[in-house]
């Protein structure tokens, strides 16, 4: 496994790799009716993504996250198809909470009641191909109190019935989280963080209840690998392409943004210190951030798998090599919790 141990899933004393895999850009292509915009990354090749995940698997990965929304189902079923052969191995997390069109790959809303859930989770079974879930995460960014209370309620009832063994909130929104874990049994974060986004709030609050972290946009959306320089263009298809939502920041127009380049260029040295990659580099900073922390970067070939999971041989940032991070940055102070 390398220079990082496998780190536990909140209360659940489960042991996962410290690196999952993110399966949003396997589910292909997905657009936003209402809105006209992109919600994918575009083609994909599915024989490509089975490989990857069962390639994954090979060099010790065993955390797989997706949703019922990517791809209107399709990225269920493509993780479902890969694991298989492998299901009591793997812990498989998936998302709850948009409404879809399969057939025209469009999210059409948002149903968070007690019937919907039910129903949303026996989908996800039958495209998974599996008997439970182990990690079950509410998707919708904001949530009222209330509502709230009556999907805590809704997933006790699923982790009574054995359909779901542990759930948690995929949101940033730290106010709204805290109400949740301290309400709930909730086990677990998904919330952005990355080398140029921190999110202070949500980790302390993950450390102080005994939380995973679990960190999705690690990457920055692609472009932390350092693959994309001012001049590249993104296809209209892909959700950082001319038809990206509002809250893709990391690329305007179809493009990089520029303030964002300029900042990773600052940091790309550091980065990529004693011989790491970009992309591993920025995987190290995840780790070393917090022990609670596990990073899910997305995929869609068996290389980007690699390089991914290669990350785990250099293992964490150092202290010094986060807080030169941090000076360069001249944005954040906090107290790193890694071990040495």
């Amino acid at each position: 496994m390398g220079k990082i141990n496998q780190r536990i899933l909140g209360k659940t004393r489960i042991k996962v790799s410290p690196l999952g895999l993110g399966c949003w850009a396997i589910g292909g292509p997905l657009s936003r009716e209402k809105e006209g915009t992109e919600s994918g990354y575009g083609t994909v090749n599915d024989n490509e993504s089975i490989k990857a995940i069962k390639h994954a698997i090979d060099l010790g990965i065993n955390f797989f996250d997706t949703a019922d929304v990517y791809g209107a189902g399709h990225s269920e079923e493509i993780l479902g198809k890969a694991i298989k052969d492998y299901r009591d191995e793997i812990i498989i997390a998936t998302k709850f909470g948009n409404t879809f069109d399969i057939d025209h790959k469009k999210i059409i809303g948002e149903n968070l009641s007690h019937e919907y859930i039910r129903k949303a989770c026996e989908s996800s079974l039958k495209r998974l191909n599996t008997d439970y879930i182990d990690l079950y995460w509410l998707h919708c960014w904001s949530v009222s109190k209330e509502d709230l209370i009556s999907v805590r309620d809704t997933l006790e009832e699923l982790s009574s019935e054995g359909l779901i063994n542990s759930y948690g909130w995929s949101t940033d929104l730290s106010d709204l989280s805290e109400y949740f874990v301290k309400n709930s049994n909730c086990v677990a974060i998904q919330h952005e963080l990355n080398v140029l986004h921190d999110a202070n709030e949500i980790i302390n609050l993950c450390e102080k209840n005994n939380l995973a972290s679990v960190n999705r946009t690690v990457l920055a959306m692609g472009l932390l690998t350092g693959k994309y320089s001012a001049n590249s263009e993104l296809p209209h298809n892909d959700v950082r392409g001319l038809n990206a939502p509002e809250w893709v920041k990391y690329f305007k127009d179809g493009r990089p943004a520029p303030e964002w380049l300029a900042k990773l260029e600052k940091i790309k040295e550091m980065l990529m210190s004693d011989g790491r990659s970009m992309v591993q580099g920025a995987l190290s900073w995840n780790w070393a951030r917090s022990n609670n922390t596990i990073p899910i970067p997305g995929f869609k070939t068996v290389k980007q798998v690699e390089e991914n999971i290669q990350a785990m041989e250099f293992g964490p940032l150092n202290n010094d090599q986060m807080k030169q991070i941090d000076e360069i940055l001249g944005e954040r102070n906090f107290v790193y919790t890694m071990d040495e």
